[in-house]
């Protein structure tokens, strides 16, 4: 696992961050979603106004820690990124990836 990515999270819930990688390198928002059912996502990820992914809290079997598990995708992709993001050090949030 990689870590592709930091945020950090403001009081309404937003992230805000980058997304980098070896052919990726954007600014995105992560935002909390309104919820049409319940297995729709809690939150949507954007760059640069285009919704590029999703993503779904969950909490870790061992600890009970909550964390988020966020799909990215677009057309200039060769297949979907899957990837978590968790609190790490002073108040930050680290995006690792995984395949």
């Amino acid at each position: 696992m990689a870590q592709i990515g930091i945020f950090t999270r403001d009081k309404d819930g937003i992230y805000t961050g980058e997304i980098r990688t070896l052919t990726l390198r954007v600014k995105a928002v992560i935002r909390p979603a309104e919820r049409d059912h319940d297995k729709s996502p809690d939150h949507r990820v954007s760059a640069g106004g285009v919704e590029f992914g999703a993503g779904w809290t969950k909490a870790a079997r061992d600890s009970g820690a909550g964390y988020l598990s966020l799909k990215f995708d677009d057309p200039s992709f060769p297949a979907p990124i899957y990837a978590t993001l968790t609190p790490a050090e002073n108040d930050m949030f680290k995006l690792i990836w995984s395949r």
